[in-house]
């Protein structure tokens, strides 16, 4: 396998995105009620975030069958390093109060799309 660094190159010479951004993949760490403690700093941190504009994306993820929740989540980060992501994922109440772990990885967006749709005289905006 290549190297990130050179992967991203040949990524964004062949014409793609190579957009970086940072997963991190969040999961219960102990009793469902250290979870739902957290659960407000959490969700303030995070608006903090995508405030700052450091929040690409996070929710929850279901289990293998898609039919049940398992508690787990996934957050993107937008971040200059690995260090600065990890310093973020740090930071997240969840983790800091050791209600959930994570594990991070580097993301490289290369394809895809996004629609939007934004109502002028209406204010109203909406994801597809």
């Amino acid at each position: 396998m290549p190297k990130w660094d050179d992967y991203k190159k040949d990524a964004k010479e062949r014409g793609a995105l190579a957009l970086e951004l940072y997963v991190v993949m969040t999961v219960p760490a102990g009793a469902p009620e250290a979870v739902k403690a957290a659960l407000p700093a959490h969700l303030a941190y995070q608006r903090d975030l995508e405030i700052s504009g450091q929040l690409v994306l996070a929710g929850p993820v279901s289990d293998d069958s898609g039919a049940d929740m398992q508690g787990a989540g996934m957050i993107i980060y937008r971040a200059a390093s690995m260090d600065a992501a990890r310093a973020l994922a740090d930071a997240d109440p969840m983790h800091r109060d050791k209600a959930r772990h994570y594990t991070l990885r580097k993301w490289l967006v290369n394809e895809g799309s996004l629609n939007m749709s934004i109502g002028l005289s209406t204010g109203r905006i909406a994801l597809a």
